[in-house]
C-alpha cells in the first residue's frame, strides 16, 4: 500500500479520502488555496501545499502546481477526488509519463468515456443498450431538423463535451430545434471550447439511474448496485438513494452486466459509473455517459454494500488485485443521501456566502431505528467561499427498507442546524416527507413538476402543529419562569400562570401549560387530551428536541423581537404566546395587521409591579409614566403610548404579573 498520497481536491471530499486513508495507515498532503487556507481538510491532512489564488483556474486547476506539490512531499500519487482535474485524460497521462501514481482509472478510458459520442459508440459495440439518435456531427440547423424528425419527438439536443448539466435542450418539434440546436452549440463552445452536438429520443418519464463499477489492472471487474438519481435541479443532482425504487433483480442485473461490459472495453481499472436513462413506464433503460471518477453519491453504494471505495481505489492503484466477487456483493438495507447546498431555497435557490456563525450537524451513528452518515469539509466559523461548489455537506442516512432510511434522514434534517447563510434543508425536508416522492413514482422532472411555482415552504400537518404548539408554549413558559424566579424579591415567586394562547399564523390555539421541575411539562391542547413533554432544552439551545408522548420530535427554535421562530421539516413559523386577552386583541383585528395597543399599559415581561403612578379618571400625556414593574433585578418604567384618560387600572403595587398581561387601559 501507498506510504503517503497527495489528494488534488477541497472540502469534502478531500476529507472523505484523508479519513480512509487515516484508517489504513498512509499519509496525506492536501494542496489549497487562499479560500482554503483555514479549511478542516487542511487541519487533518499530514502535511499541506500552498497552490495559489482562491480561482480554481489559479491553483486546483494547475497541473504544474499540483505536480510540484508532489515533488516537494514525496508524495507516491494523486487522488484527484471528483470535479477538478479528477477526468483528465492529458494529467493522467502525463503523472504515469513522470512516474507519479494515479488513484483513478487509465488515461485511455478517461479519454474514450469522456467524448460523450464516442462513448456512445463504444457502448453500442459493447453491447450496451443505446438511446436511438445521431451519434455523428450535425453541420446545420436544416441537418438537426431532419434527424430529429427521422427520430421521432421529443428529442434531446447534447453538447457532446457537455456535463454538469450544461448545454442540454429538449425539442418538441421543428421549431424547438430551430431554436434549441445553435443555443446548445454556443453553449458547448463557451462552456467546454468545443461545439459538437449530438441528438437523441428523450426518454418519458426518464429517471437517472447509475451502476457502480470497480475493476482493477488485472481484468477483474464487478458491480456494485445502482443508486437512483432522478431528483434533480437545473440537471444537478440534490437527493439520491440505494437500491433504486423502480429496478427489480432482473432488470438490475441486466444493467449491472451491461455496466461491467463497457468497464471491460476500456481496461477500466478504478471505481467508475455507468449512467443510464430508464423509462418509469416500462423499465427501459439506455446508456448515457460514463464518470470515470468517484461520484459525489458513493457514501449510499457503501452504506449497503459495506464496501469502502476510496480503499478499493487505492489497492487498484497500488496494483492489487480486487479481493471482491460479484457474488460477495448484497444488498443490505436502504441509504439515501442529500447534498447541503448554500443557497436560498424561498428565492429560487440563489447561492448563499457568507460565514458559518453556527453548524450543528446531526452526530453520526444511530438514530431512529437507522444509521446516520455525515460527509462534510466545514466547520463552525469557516466561511463559504464564491469560488467553488455551493456544496458544504452531504447527509447520509441508512435504514433496513426505504420508508426507514427516509424517516431517519428527516429526523437527522431535524437536528441539522445553520446560520449565517441560507441552506436548502427546508426543500430537502419537504421533498424527503412529500407524498409522491414516498411512493417512489419519480422521474427527473419531479422537482419542476411539485413544485411549478418554485418553493415558498409547507403547511403543517397536524402532528407537525402539535410539536410547534406544545415546543412554543414550553419556551414561553420557561422564560416566564425563569424572569418570574429571579426577579431578586426575597418574596416567594409568582404563580407560574397556566393558561396561554399560542398563535401560529392567523389560528389561535388555547393551551394550558403545567411546567415541572427538571425539564417536563403537561401541555393541553385545544382543549384535548393531555400532552407529555420531556425535554432537556434551555435557553440558548438552537433546537427544543425531546420525546412529546413517547415519540422523540425536534424543532429548531429562534428567539425573535417578538415571538419566535420555529422551523421543522420544510415548515417555517412565528409563534407568538399570548394571554387570553392579548391574543383576543388579535383576533378582533384583520389579518396580518398588528393590534392598536396604544391605549393599554401592557406588562412586557414576567415580574413584580413596583408602582402605579396614575389614578382613575387621570388624564395621562404621551410618554408619562404609568407603572414600574421590576424583572431580573431590573425596574423598569412603562410609559403611555398616547394621550388618554384612566379608566381602568387591573394591578397594584406588589402584584405579580406575567408577559402580556394588560395593567391599565386609557379611554
Amino acid at each position: 500500500m501507498f506510504k503517503k498520497i497527495l489528494i488534488a481536491n477541497r472540502g469534502e471530499i478531500a476529507v472523505r479520502v484523508i479519513k480512509t486513508c487515516r484508517r489504513l495507515g498512509v499519509q496525506t498532503v492536501v494542496v489549497y488555496s487562499d479560500a482554503d487556507a483555514d479549511s478542516m481538510a487542511v487541519e487533518m491532512a499530514d502535511e499541506t501545499v500552498y497552490i495559489g489564488a482562491s480561482p480554481a483556474s489559479e491553483s486546483y486547476l494547475v497541473a504544474d502546481k499540483i505536480i510540484d506539490a508532489v515533488r516537494q512531499t514525496g508524495a507516491e500519487a494523486i487522488h484527484p477526488g471528483f470535479g477538478f482535474l479528477s477526468e483528465n485524460p492529458v494529467f493522467a497521462k502525463r503523472l504515469e509519463e513522470e512516474g507519479i501514481g494515479w488513484i483513478g482509472p487509465n488515461a485511455y478510458a478517461i479519454e474514450a468515456m469522456g467524448d460523450k459520442i464516442s462513448s456512445k459508440k463504444l457502448a453500442a459495440e459493447a453491447g450496451v443498450s443505446t438511446v436511438p439518435g445521431h451519434m455523428g456531427l450535425i453541420e446545420d440547423t436544416k441537418e438537426a431538423v431532419k434527424i430529429s424528425r427521422e427520430i421521432g419527438y421529443p428529442v434531446m439536443i447534447k453538447a457532446s463535451a457537455g456535463g454538469g448539466g450544461k448545454g442540454i435542450r429538449v425539442a418538441a418539434n421543428d421549431k424547438e430545434v430551430e431554436e434549441g440546436f445553435p443555443a446548445v452549440k454556443a453553449e458547448a463552445k463557451a462552456s467546454f471550447g468545443d461545439d459538437r452536438v449530438f441528438i437523441e429520443k428523450f426518454i418519458l418519464e426518464p429517471r437517472h439511474i447509475e451502476i457502480q463499477v470497480l475493476g482493477d489492472k488485472h481484468g477483474n471487474c464487478i458491480y456494485l448496485v445502482e443508486r437512483e438519481c432522478s431528483i434533480q435541479r437545473r440537471n444537478q443532482k440534490v437527493i439520491e438513494e440505494a437500491p433504486s425504487p423502480l429496478l427489480d433483480p432482473e432488470t438490475r442485473k441486466k444493467m449491472g452486466e451491461q455496466a461491467v461490459a463497457l468497464a471491460k472495453a476500456v481496461n477500466y481499472d478504478s471505481a467508475g459509473t455507468v449512467e443510464f436513462v430508464a423509462s418509469g413506464a416500462d423499465k427501459g433503460f439506455y446508456f448515457l455517459e460514463m464518470n470515470t471518477r468517484l461520484q459525489v453519491e458513493h457514501p449510499v453504494t457503501e452504506m449497503i454494500t459495506g464496501v469502502d471505495l476510496v480503499e478499493q481505489m487505492l489497492r487498484v492503484a497500488y496494483g492489487e488485485k480486487l479481493k471482491l466477487k460479484q457474488s460477495d456483493i448484497k444488498i443490505n438495507g436502504w441509504a439515501v443521501e442529500s447534498r447541503v447546498y448554500a443557497e436560498d431555497p424561498y428565492r429560487n435557490f440563489l447561492p448563499s456566502i457568507g460565514r458559518l456563525k453556527r453548524f450543528h450537524a446531526p452526530e453520526e451513528g444511530k438514530l431512529a431505528g437507522g444509521e446516520v452518515r455525515m460527509d462534510s469539509g466545514v466547520r463552525e466559523g469557516d466561511e463559504i467561499s464564491m469560488f467553488y461548489d455551493p456544496m458544504i455537506a452531504k447527509l447520509i442516512t441508512h435504514g433496513k427498507d426505504r420508508d426507514t432510511a427516509l424517516d431517519v434522514h428527516g429526523e437527522a434534517l431535524d437536528r441539522f442546524h445553520i446560520e449565517g447563510i441560507q441552506d436548502n434543508m427546508p426543500f430537502i425536508a419537504a421533498v424527503i416527507d412529500e407524498k409522491r416522492f414516498r411512493s417512489g413514482n419519480i422521474t427527473t422532472a419531479y422537482i419542476k413538476d411539485e413544485f411549478p411555482e418554485g418553493f415558498e415552504g409547507v403547511e403543517p400537518t397536524k402532528e407537525q402543529e402539535t410539536q410547534l404548539i406544545c415546543a412554543a408554549a414550553y419556551v414561553h413558559g420557561f422564560f416566564s419562569r425563569r424572569a418570574a424566579d429571579t426577579s431578586g424579591r426575597m418574596s416567594p415567586p409568582p404563580e407560574a400562570r397556566r393558561d396561554w394562547i399560542v398563535i401560529l399564523g392567523d389560528k389561535h390555539h388555547p393551551v394550558t401549560l403545567d411546567l415541572g421541575e427538571d425539564g417536563d411539562a403537561e401541555i393541553t391542547v385545544n382543549g384535548g387530551k393531555p400532552h407529555t413533554l420531556v425535554t432537556p432544552w434551555y435557553p440558548g439551545q438552537h433546537l427544543v428536541e425531546g420525546l412529546l408522548d413517547g415519540k422523540p420530535f425536534a424543532v429548531k427554535f429562534a428567539d425573535r423581537t417578538e415571538g419566535y421562530l420555529f422551523r421543522h421539516r420544510g415548515v417555517a413559523v412565528r409563534a407568538l404566546v399570548c394571554t387570553p386577552n392579548v391574543a383576543d386583541l388579535h383576533a378582533r383585528l384583520p389579518e396580518k395587521e398588528k393590534p392598536d395597543t396604544s391605549k393599554l399599559i401592557i406588562s412586557p415581561m414576567p415580574g413584580l409591579v413596583v408602582s402605579v403612578d396614575v389614578e382613575m379618571g387621570q388624564e395621562v400625556q404621551e410618554g408619562e409614566a404609568v407603572c414600574v414593574v421590576e424583572a431580573m433585578k431590573m425596574q423598569n418604567i412603562i410609559r403611555a403610548e398616547a394621550n388618554g384618560t384612566v379608566k381602568a387600572i387591573n394591578v397594584g403595587a406588589g402584584d405579580s404579573v406575567a408577559a402580556d398581561e394588560i395593567m391599565v387601559e386609557f379611554d
